[in-house]
């Protein structure tokens, strides 16, 4: 199976796994790769919130929350 590249990673710096009794137990990943995977992750799950917000009806009008966020905005 062909693998594609992962753009959180730059050259050279893919994970490397941890192998105890020739079984991948963990992989090891730079704290900066991490922290990109994490934030990505953190946009993906607020965008999962949105669309699911849509698709319940959760929704106001622009002028609506532009009222209520005036606080923010000045």
């Amino acid at each position: 199976m062909k693998r594609g590249r992962n753009p959180t990673y730059a050259q050279g710096e893919s994970p490397a796994p941890m192998v105890r009794e020739d079984v991948v137990t963990a992989y090891v990943v730079e704290a900066k790769a991490y922290e990109a995977m994490q934030r990505r992750l953190r946009l993906l799950e607020g965008l999962a919130r949105g669309e699911q917000a849509i698709a319940d009806g959760k929704v106001t009008r622009h002028a609506r929350a532009k009222k209520r966020l005036a606080r923010w905005l000045k």
